[in-house]
C-alpha cells in the first residue's frame, strides 16, 4: 500500500468512518465479484489515508517529546 504524494482531503476521522464502511458493506455479502473488489481498492485507499494521517501525528510528536539519552 503506498502512501499519498499530497495531503489527503479526507480528515482521519472521515476516512476512518467511510473504511468502516466499506468493511461492514463487505462483510455482509451479497456484492458481485466487481464491487467487491471495487470495494476492497475503495477501502486499500482509506487505509492509506489513515495511515498518512497517523504517521503525520506520530512525528510532530517525536518533534515535541524528549528524546531519551
Amino acid at each position: 500500500m503506498s502512501e499519498p504524494s499530497t495531503p489527503p482531503t479526507q480528515s482521519y476521522e472521515q476516512a476512518r468512518e467511510e473504511l468502516a464502511d466499506v468493511v461492514r458493506r463487505l462483510e455482509g455479502g451479497g456484492l458481485t465479484l466487481e464491487e467487491s473488489l471495487a470495494l476492497w481498492e475503495r477501502g486499500e485507499e482509506l487505509a492509506g489515508v489513515c495511515q498518512h494521517w497517523l504517521d503525520a501525528a506520530r512525528e510532530r510528536l517525536e518533534r515535541v517529546s524528549p528524546q531519551d539519552s
